[in-house]
C-alpha cells in the first residue's frame, strides 16, 4: 500500500501516555449497561451477542448493551486537552495518514451528493479509556462510538489481527480504519440511529440480523474508500486487496466461532459470515458506489 507521504490528518488524539480525561457517569446517576451486566440484569445470551458483536471492528459493546438493555446513553466525559502522536511513530502516522485519506475521499463523496461531511477523530488509547458510549477497552477491539463521533483504537489489536487471527499486511490495517470510519459515514447519513431504534424494537434473533447488515455495510463503505482513494491516488499495490479480502474472511462471525472452538450458530451471528463480509467490501471496491451498499435492501445478503 502506497501510503507514505501522503497527507496526515490533524484528527488523531493521542491517549497512550495517560491523556485520556476522566469519566463519570450521567445525570440519572444509574449503572447504565456495564452496570446491569455486573448486577446480572442482563442475561448471559445478551451479553456475548454484545461482545462478539463488538470484539473486532464494530461498535462499542456497551452501545450494544445500552440498546439491548433499553439504559440511556452512558456518558459524559471530561477531557483533558489533546494530544498529538510523537512524529517518530511509524504506526501512529500510518493510522494518521489513511484517516486523512478517508476524510479526503468521504469529503468528496458528501460534497458531490450535495452534503457536507464531518471528519471523525481517532483516538489511540492503550487499555482503557473514557468514551461517549461508556469505559473503551482493548479487549473490544477498534469500535466507533457515535456519540462522540470518534473511532478508538489500541494498536496492539494489529499484533492480534496479523498474529492471532492471521491477517498481516499494511492493507488490512487501513481496512480496520475504513471499516470504522464506515460507521462514522452511517452515524452522518442517519442510518445508525434507525437501526438503533429498530434494534430496540426487535427479538433478540432479529436484533443481531439488523446488526449484520449495518456491519456489512459498514465494510461495503470500506470498498468504497478503497476504490475512490485508489482511483485517485494508485494506493493500491499487488497484493493489497488479497490482504483486505483475507482480513474480511478472519474476522466472519463462523470463522471466529471455529477459531473460539464453538459450533457455528447462524442466528447469533452479529457482523456476517467471512463470505459476506468479502463480499461487501469487495462490491464496494469494484463499484465505488455508496447506494450499491444499501445492505438493507438486499434480499441477499
Amino acid at each position: 500500500m502506497k501510503w507514505e507521504g501522503n497527507r496526515e490528518s490533524d484528527n488523531v488524539e493521542d491517549r497512550r501516555n495517560g491523556g485520556g480525561g476522566g469519566f463519570r457517569g450521567g445525570s440519572g446517576g444509574g449503572l447504565g449497561p456495564l452496570g446491569a451486566l455486573l448486577s446480572g440484569r442482563l442475561g448471559v445470551g445478551t451479553i456475548v451477542i454484545a461482545l462478539l458483536g463488538g470484539w473486532v471492528l464494530g461498535i462499542n459493546p456497551l452501545t450494544i448493551l445500552s440498546a439491548l438493555s433499553g439504559a440511556a446513553p452512558t456518558a459524559q466525559v471530561q477531557q483533558a486537552p489533546a494530544q498529538r502522536p510523537p512524529a517518530d511513530d511509524k504506526m501512529a502516522k500510518f493510522v494518521s495518514t489513511v484517516l486523512a485519506d478517508t476524510e479526503d475521499v468521504w469529503g468528496e463523496v458528501f460534497s458531490k451528493g450535495g452534503g457536507t461531511y464531518r471528519n471523525p477523530k481517532l483516538v489511540l488509547f492503550r487499555g482503557s479509556t473514557p468514551t461517549a458510549c461508556g469505559q473503551g477497552q482493548s479487549a473490544m477491539g477498534p469500535f466507533y462510538c457515535p456519540a462522540d463521533q470518534k473511532v478508538y483504537i489500541d494498536l496492539g489489536f494489529y499484533e492480534t489481527l496479523q498474529k492471532q487471527l492471521g491477517a498481516p499486511g499494511d492493507f488490512a490495517q487501513a481496512y480496520v480504519i475504513a471499516h470504522e470510519v464506515g460507521h462514522h459515514v452511517q452515524n452522518l447519513l442517519g442510518i445508525s440511529a434507525k437501526v438503533q431504534e429498530a434494534r430496540g424494537r426487535a427479538s433478540e434473533a432479529e436484533g443481531n440480523a439488523l446488526s449484520v447488515r449495518l456491519e456489512l455495510q459498514a465494510d461495503c463503505f470500506a470498498g468504497v474508500w478503497a476504490h475512490h482513494a485508489n482511483n485517485a491516488r494508485q494506493l493500491l499495490e499487488e497484493g493489497d486487496v488479497a490482504e483486505a479480502m483475507n482480513a474480511a474472511a478472519k474476522i466472519g462471525d463462523d470463522a471466529l466461532q471455529r477459531g473460539a472452538g464453538r459450533a457455528v450458530v447462524p442466528e447469533s451471528f452479529t457482523h456476517g459470515s467471512s463470505a459476506q463480509r468479502q463480499r461487501w467490501f469487495d462490491k464496494g471496491l469494484k463499484t465505488g458506489s455508496v447506494k450499491g451498499c444499501d445492505t438493507f435492501s438486499s434480499r441477499s445478503i
